[in-house]
C-alpha cells in the first residue's frame, strides 16, 4: 500500500479537494483507496457525506486509545474507496500526547499492523494546516508527500520551514520519505499572477511540479456540501477533468502500475472500473473554467 501525506501548513490550498477527489479519480481506474482525516476541522469527513458530530469511530481513537485501524475504516457512496474519518475531538491530540514517548510514530505503527493493509492500493492522508504532531505522524508513516499549492504569492510563504520540516523527518524518523510533487491548485492561467506564480514554484521545484493544472472550478466548491466527489456532483466538469489527467500524472510520478482486475463497490461485490468521461466543455456553464 503506497502511503501518501497530502500536506501545506498553509490552509485553503486544495489540500482536502485534492485528497478527496484525487482518490476518487484512482478509485475509479481500479485502484482500493484508503482516505485517513487527519485534521481536526473533518473537512473531507463531510466531503464523503460523514457527520463527524455523529462519529464515533475516528482517528482520535487511534491516536489517543490505540483503537485498531480496522475498527475504524467506513466504506463511502464510491466503489474502491473508503475512510477514516475526524471529528473536533482531534484538536486535543496535541495536548494529550504531549509527553507521550514515540508519540510522532503512532500512526505509523497502527498502519503496520492493519491486516487488511494488503488489501488497498493507496492510502491518502489529509494533513492539517499546521506542522504539529497530527502532521508529524503523516510524515513519519508516508512514504510519498504531495504538496497542493495555491497559485498566489502568499502560498509560496511558509514553503522553507515544510521543506525542512520534511527533511528532518527524512533525517531521523522516516529515511524513505520522497516528495513525490507538487500541484498547483485554483489556477486562473488568464491571469498574469498565476502565470507569474508557476514560473516561480517552477523555478524552486523543477521537476517536482505537475504539469496538471487544478483550475479555479465553481464545481468543485459545491461538490463538499453535497458530500460527493466531484465524479458524483459533476463528472463533465473542468475539476473532474482536471483530477483524471493527474491521477494518471501522479501514478507515473510514484511508480505505482495498474492494479489487477478486483474493482468492488463500498459494499464489497464486484463492479466494473469506470472509464475517465470525455472531454466537454463545460467552460461557459461554470463560469469558471
Amino acid at each position: 500500500m503506497q502511503r501518501i501525506a497530502v500536506i501545506n501548513q498553509k490552509g485553503g490550498v486544495g489540500k482536502t479537494t485534492t485528497t478527496v477527489n484525487l482518490g476518487a479519480a484512482l478509485a475509479q481506474r481500479g485502484y482500493r483507496v484508503l482516505l485517513l482525516d487527519l485534521d481536526p476541522q473533518a473537512n473531507l469527513t463531510v466531503h464523503v457525506d460523514k457527520r463527524p458530530d455523529l462519529e464515533s469511530n475516528t482517528l482520535t481513537n487511534l491516536l489517543i486509545e490505540d483503537a485498531p485501524l480496522a475498527e475504524l475504516v467506513q466504506p463511502t457512496s464510491s466503489a474502491n474507496l473508503f475512510v477514516v474519518p475526524s471529528d473536533t475531538s482531534l484538536a486535543g491530540v496535541e495536548q494529550v500526547l504531549a509527553n507521550r514517548i514515540g508519540r510522532e510514530t503512532i500512526l505509523r505503527e497502527a498502519l503496520d499492523a492493519f491486516p487488511a493493509a494488503k488489501d488497498f492500493d493507496i492510502l491518502l492522508m489529509d494533513c492539517p494546516p499546521s506542522l504539529g504532531v497530527l502532521s508529524a505522524n503523516a510524515l513519519v508513516a508516508a512514504h510519498h508527500v504531495l504538496i497542493p499549492m495555491q497559485a498566489e504569492y502568499l502560498s509560496l510563504q511558509g514553503m522553507a520551514k515544510l521543506m525542512e520540516v520534511v527533511q528532518l523527518v527524512q533525517k531521523r524518523l522516516n529515511q524513505q520519505l520522497k516528495i513525490a510533487a507538487v500541484l498547483p491548485c485554483m489556477v486562473d492561467a488568464r491571469t498574469n499572477l498565476s502565470v507569474e506564480v508557476l514560473r516561480e514554484i517552477d523555478t524552486h521545484f523543477g521537476s517536482l511540479l505537475c504539469k496538471s493544472r487544478i483550475r479555479n472550478n465553481v464545481k468543485l466548491a459545491e461538490a463538499p456540501s453535497f458530500g460527493r466527489t466531484i465524479f458524483e456532483h459533476a463528472p463533465d466538469s473542468n475539476g473532474a477533468r482536471d483530477y483524471e489527467q493527474f491521477a494518471d500524472e501522479f501514478l507515473a510520478m510514484i511508480g505505482s502500475p495498474m492494479p489487477a482486475t478486483r474493482s468492488t463497490n463500498a459494499g464489497g461485490s464486484p463492479t466494473p472500473t469506470v472509464a475517465p468521461q470525455a472531454p466537454d466543455d463545460d467552460a461557459a456553464a461554470e463560469g469558471s473554467a
